[in-house]
């Protein structure tokens, strides 16, 4: 009797309680489970810009392999660069800004974002390997050869507490940009129109300033650096911007290639820093392959959503 009467009490028990309400049990409880004890909390300290750069690997091999052009491949590796960049950003709406030049990227997300719980090494490989893949995929609608392998790229995560690390940043990697590019064009000036060896030309910039280096160029080969492609020498930001079409506007990730070091870029593009609403673009003026390309997948995507026009069936 009392075995029974503990059932009646227990199917009462059940009939008031939802399903729910019941404590939550591990499906893969085992005695093997004590191995999750190893993993470590790689959670992102809250309130930080995260940047996440990732880099290529034997990079010199890969441009070797694919002949690209000297100093810069601006018809190649760096448009598909960018491509690879934007689908990244199109994946992530918590990045607000990317920086790229030459086989590297920084993709920065904004302070408050909670994707993948803030743990660092889900971001990481995430956006490496989606960097990666999207590389291959845009690789022919860039490149007029084929792909003879596939590159790799590896990355780091960066924590930034305050709006001025985050500038300092940036400005640190663009004024990268000027350093390197200015040498590799005097460099492969030098190898491709004066026909030093690669020894010989090392030997004469050795040693030499910023200046050298521009009056070199400038009597010798008659380039002004300033002159030369703003990509080349300041790379290329990533913003989202809100593009004006007539009376329309459609919202596409714009290549820009601007001073980030200036106070006056940061005053300009407000939305980086602030409420994270996409500013306007001027598409008044010839619009970027890149722009042009997103702008037509969303036509596309539009479309395909429409239903059919079925007027004059009966």
């Amino acid at each position: 009797m009392r075995l029974l009467g503990t059932l009646n009490k227990l199917s009462r028990f059940l009939n008031r309680t939802h399903v729910q309400d019941l404590p939550k049990r591990s499906m893969a409880c085992s005695r093997f489970e004590y191995v999750k004890s190893f993993e470590q909390d790689d959670s992102i300290l809250p309130n930080v810009w995260i940047v996440i750069r990732i880099d290529g690997k034997k990079f010199h091999k890969f441009s070797k392999a694919h002949d690209f052009e000297k100093p810069n491949d601006e018809n190649g590796t760096l448009n598909v660069m960018n491509a690879a960049a934007t689908a990244v950003m199109q994946e992530f709406r918590d990045i607000v800004l990317a920086y790229g030049q030459s086989d590297e990227y920084s993709f920065v997300f904004r302070k408050e974002t909670a994707s993948f719980k803030r743990r660092s090494a889900k971001l990481l490989t995430y956006v490496t390997s989606l960097f990666s893949t999207s590389y291959v995929m845009q690789w022919s609608k860039w490149m007029n050869l084929p792909l003879a392998y596939a590159p790799c790229f590896d990355g780091r995560v960066v924590l930034y507490p305050s709006e001025q690390n985050l500038k300092d940043y940036l400005s640190w990697r663009q004024a990268d940009v000027h350093v390197n590019n200015l040498y590799n064009t005097a460099f492969w000036k030098l190898v491709l129109e004066k026909g030093l060896t690669n020894q010989e030309a090392e030997a004469k910039l050795r040693g030499t300033f910023s200046a050298d280096k521009n009056e070199l160029l400038f009597q010798e080969f008659g380039i002004n650096y300033n002159n030369l492609p703003a990509m080349y020498r300041k790379g290329t930001i990533l913003l989202r911007k809100r593009v004006i079409l007539g009376d329309k506007s459609r919202q596409a990730i714009v290549p820009l290639h601007e001073d980030l070091i200036s106070s006056q870029f940061w005053k300009q593009h407000t939305e980086i820093l602030g409420k994270y609403v996409p500013g306007t673009y001027d598409a008044t003026k010839p619009l970027p392959r890149l722009v042009e390309l997103q702008l037509s997948e969303k036509q596309v995507d539009e479309e395909a959503k429409e239903p059919q026009n079925l007027s004059g069936i009966s």
